[in-house]
């Protein structure tokens, strides 16, 4: 009785004799049905040429949040290493001096006003000179830039933030007096990032040529931003002879953090490639391939895949050449065969 390994083996054999003779089935040429079916030029276009290089997330901005007004300190919304968006409260004054000021410039600027539609009025109906009536429109104006710069001094008893950041320092506590232009808080923007790369130096020549960059971010790295800008440093470092390049993105939250690796692609160049349609790859198991007509016969041809292009292209390594026509369907190629298969057979 045959051992277990001999089976093994026995059923391997088969299997690959069955795939073998389903392949070369496939890859006889075989006359075309008359029914017409889709077909598409292979085409040579230029692809760009990438690298790919390490890189580390930054920001460009740090900004330390400074008091406008005086006032004693009742609340702190946020601490070290906190998230805050831009506009947000962080700190908190005591506004009982400020908001008394507030109501007193409004009920100057509100009695000015009055004053000057009633003066208005009479003027209108002649009864009163033009004097009086410029002395009341600048009593008017100065009211209401005391109104303006109350009503600023109370919104500065709310320190908000200037942009969307983290928080990277406290500089007070509650309770302590905050006064005019002492330091609060400081931050590290991030709606303004960049990526720093030590670029080897077989690379600079290629990054200052062309200056098309493109950089990784989003929660997973998995969206592709195209740089704002780079800056190259002119010198390289001595001992790993590399040049520090800084590339800019553009201003907007990409969910990446200073500190985080990514990764930044350089523009280094262009190369001619094949390309068809994804649509019209064949895949069997491990088997790879397109069907070619030629004139009047299709055949199944074995290909080289290369990537993934935009529009559902697919770049093709080898196997055609330029210009050879290819079906679209492989559904419907198939079927081509095995009709004219039936038709020889008959």
């Amino acid at each position: 009785m045959p051992s277990t390994t001999t089976r093994i083996v026995t059923i391997i054999l088969l299997f690959v004799s069955h795939i073998n003779a389903g392949l070369a089935s496939e890859g006889a040429a075989s006359k075309v049905p008359d029914n017409e079916l889709a077909t598409v030029a292979v085409k040579q276009i230029e692809l760009p040429e990438l690298r790919v290089v390490d890189a580390t997330i930054e920001a460009t901005q740090q900004a330390t949040v400074s008091a406008q007004t005086s006032g004693r300190i009742t609340e702190i919304l946020v601490d070290v290493d906190d998230y805050v968006t831009k506009g947000a409260v962080i700190i908190r004054l005591r506004d009982k001096t400020q908001r008394a000021a507030f109501n007193a410039a409004k009920a100057r600027f509100e009695e000015a006003q009055a004053e000057y539609n009633r003066v208005k009025d009479i003027y209108e109906k002649k009864l009163v000179a033009k004097a009086l009536l410029d002395k009341a429109e600048a009593q008017l104006k100065t009211t209401k830039a005391q109104l303006e710069s109350a009503a600023e001094a109370l919104d500065n008893t709310e320190i908000r933030a200037p942009y969307s950041g983290i928080v990277v320092k406290r500089h007070v506590e509650v309770g302590e007096t905050a006064n005019v232009g002492q330091a609060l808080m400081t931050g590290l923007s991030l709606e303004k990032l960049r990526a720093a790369v030590q670029l080897p130096q077989t690379l600079v020549h290629h990054a200052r040529e062309h200056r098309q960059t493109w950089v990784w971010v989003g929660r997973d790295l998995a969206t592709r931003v195209q740089a704002e800008s780079l800056t190259i440093s002119p010198f390289a470092d001595k001992d790993s002879h590399t040049f520090l390049v800084r590339v800019n993105l553009p201003v907007g939250d990409y969910h990446v953090y200073p500190g985080m690796h990514t990764k930044v692609e350089f523009l280094t160049g262009t190369r001619s490639s094949l390309v068809i349609p994804e649509s019209a790859i064949a895949r069997r198991s491990e088997v790879i391939g397109v069907y070619v007509k030629d004139k009047d016969k299709i055949q199944f041809r074995y290909v080289r895949l290369g990537k993934p292009l935009p529009d559902q292209q697919r770049e093709i390594l080898s196997g055609l050449s330029i210009g050879e026509e290819i079906l679209l369907e492989p559904a419907k190629a198939i079927a081509a065969l095995k009709f004219s298969t039936r038709k020889t057979g008959e």
